[in-house]
């Protein structure tokens, strides 16, 4: 099939991309999975009526395809998250401080916090940035408004939509909003009085140890962590020791410290072996998550290990039911692997198989920029379909 015309406008993209589904997918079946009315879909195609960023948004959620792939001027595809940013940091500033207007109770605050989730594990940027301040300001009114008994609850629910805010601004690049995050994340769990939740945060804050490449106080701070959580006695408490165990093992890799990668590598995966793979905390944990761990330390490492990562990926692949993110992450991983082995294809597959999973989270992703633009280097003959890829990444 040929591209999607680049001047056709909205409606004609989504018509091409529909039909590019296999199987073929309806404009019925379009409406239903992107809970939009069938009118609206025929109206759209024809180009009798515009969309907005909203109903544009649903409809690539049920294409699975980057919403900017629909867009007729093919800007920056972070344009939209980084537009919401400052909103994002306004919200923050008041969290003490919030402005009087209304708060839903507290299960239709969970309930928004729970799609949040949802939304950060499918690596779905675009609707955290343009929900998130809204909600993170209603539940900075509710939380101040609350008697002291109702706030352990409203903390929880903080903690977990500061950490959805987080994933947006890190993997975006502002480094500083993302450090705040972590910051309030850590100012709202003791009131939540969750151990587990401590661990959470701990897990979380290593971002900012990855931003500084202070790898070895990150490992300390890990270790401390562990040392603080619960005993493994129950399958959260065990999920929560396992996953910073698999945490430590990763900042101990960039850290080349192989003895202590191999030793959280280890605690992780027996840990691992004694739960089911799932989302526990916000944080997916089980024996696939610590395999694509395993992968992520072979590269940090470097060297002789990168083989381990090749040899991971010829015998396993991750299941289609772990997150987006982390299954991306795994194929941006991999295709590390396979360019520093010379494997250039295989590399430049791997690639497409991140972005195929998770679109916006491969096209902000600094090592696939990188890759990108070594690929082209590298490649003897101009690839179209490669050439694209770069461009699509912003690839330099």
């Amino acid at each position: 099939m040929s591209a999607p015309p680049a001047h056709g406008g909205v409606g004609r993209r989504i018509a091409y991309y529909r039909s590019a589904v296999r199987p073929r997918m309806t404009q019925q079946q379009l409406a239903d999975t992107a809970r939009v009315a069938l009118g609206t879909i025929r109206k759209i195609e024809r180009g009798e009526r515009g969309v907005t960023d909203e109903t544009l948004e649903a409809i690539a959620a049920a294409l699975d395809v980057d919403p900017i792939r629909l867009h007729t001027d093919r800007g920056p595809a972070h344009t939209a998250v980084h537009d919401a940013l400052p909103a994002l940091s306004a919200a923050l500033a008041a969290y003490d401080m919030p402005e009087d207007g209304p708060s839903r109770p507290l299960h239709e605050l969970r309930t928004a916090v729970v799609e949040a989730v949802h939304w950060r594990l499918a690596a779905q940027y675009t609707r955290i940035a343009r929900e998130l301040p809204g909600l993170l300001s209603e539940l900075a009114r509710a939380y101040h408004a609350a008697p002291a008994h109702e706030r352990r609850g409203l903390a929880e629910l903080l903690v977990s939509a500061y950490r959805s805010a987080d994933a947006v601004a890190y993997k975006f690049g502002a480094r500083d909003l993302s450090a705040r995050l972590v910051e309030l994340m850590r100012w709202a769990v003791p009131e939540a009085e969750d151990p587990l939740l401590t661990a959470a945060v701990a897990y979380v804050r290593t971002e900012t140890f990855f931003a500084a490449r202070a790898h070895a106080t990150g490992l300390r701070a890990l270790e401390q962590a562990i040392d603080a959580a619960p005993a493994p006695n129950t399958v959260s408490e065990t999920a929560a020791k396992g996953a910073l165990h698999m945490r430590a093992a990763v900042i101990a890799g960039r850290a080349r410290d192989v003895t202590a990668a191999q030793t959280h590598l280890a605690e992780a995966r027996a840990l691992a072996d004694q739960i089911v793979e799932d989302v526990y905390c916000g944080t997916a944990f089980g024996p696939d998550s610590v395999r694509i761990h395993e992968a992520s330390v072979a590269v940090s490492l470097g060297g002789d290990h990168v083989g381990r990562a090749l040899a991971l990926a010829r015998e396993w692949q991750p299941s289609a039911d772990l997150p987006a993110e982390r299954r991306s992450g795994f194929y941006i991983e991999l295709a590390r692997a396979q360019l520093w082995s010379g494997l250039v294809d295989p590399a430049f597959e791997s690639l497409k198989v991140a972005r195929r999973i998770a679109p916006q989270h491969t096209r902000e992703h600094p090592w696939v920029r990188e890759d990108a633009a070594t690929l082209r280097r590298l490649k003897r003959t101009e690839s179209e379909s490669l050439t694209n890829f770069a461009e699509w990444c912003a690839a330099t």
